[in-house]
């Protein structure tokens, strides 16, 4: 499903975010991505949603080379790509229904179509009583809840989650992990960025480990090493 060929990332003034990194992830895998802050966790995702491009080597989304996407297909790609950030990045004048729908509404969709799928959306984040609630409202962890529901909303196949608890507690930190486990047993591919040890040993599922831009290790059932 995703494919990363040889990919280095090179920024401005010779900083190298990634080395030539040769991964494949499944449809349907549960991934985390670990490593300390600055060591090209964050380039991968982006290289994925087309927010940075590889300096060299390819990303292959569903058998396509991402670079070949023309501009007016890149909406469309990043729609089957849901990504939660570690802040929220609500809208706080807007209700949660409206955060929520706020995607539906821009791409044009009917009422009765987006009062559906929001109403759906929310009751899988367990957050269906709070939906005329404001961000400033919710505690933390219901924020992330929101934000993951907003990324859930156009049924992505793959969630990007970018240190999507680095803000939370344990308590909420577990419980934002949780959701997450449920969202990928239901299907969508997970791909989780993360330098908190006990939350990837506590998954048990594939870890790669990255430093200084090369991926050192990669294994099927892992816990967090570098």
């Amino acid at each position: 499903m995703i494919h990363y060929r040889n990919v280095s990332k090179i920024y401005s003034g010779d900083v190298l975010a990634l080395k030539n990194v040769d991964l494949e992830i499944e449809r349907g895998e549960f991934v985390s991505i670990v490593g300390q802050s600055g060591t090209g966790k964050s380039t991968l995702l982006k290289l994925l949603i087309l927010e940075e491009i590889p300096t060299t080597g390819q990303v292959i989304f569903n058998n396509r080379d991402l670079a070949s996407l023309r501009s007016h297909e890149i909406p469309l790609h990043r729609r089957r790509i849901g990504v939660i950030f570690q802040d929220f990045k609500l809208l706080n004048k807007r209700t949660i229904f409206e955060n929520v729908s706020f995607a539906l509404e821009v791409a044009g969709r009917p009422g009765n179509e987006i009062r559906r799928n929001v109403s759906q959306i929310l009751e899988i984040v367990g957050l269906s009583e709070k939906f005329s609630k404001y961000p400033n409202q919710l505690s933390g962890g219901e924020q992330q809840r929101v934000a993951i529901a907003r990324a859930l909303i156009n049924h992505p196949e793959v969630l990007v989650a970018d240190e999507p608890t680095g803000n939370l507690d344990m308590i909420n930190t577990w419980e934002i992990i949780e959701l997450l486990l449920r969202i990928n047993k239901l299907g969508t591919t997970v791909l989780l960025a993360t330098h908190n040890k006990d939350t990837v040993d506590r998954i048990a599922k594939r870890v790669i480990a990255i430093d200084k831009g090369n991926v050192i290790r990669d294994q099927k059932e892992g816990k967090y090493m570098i």
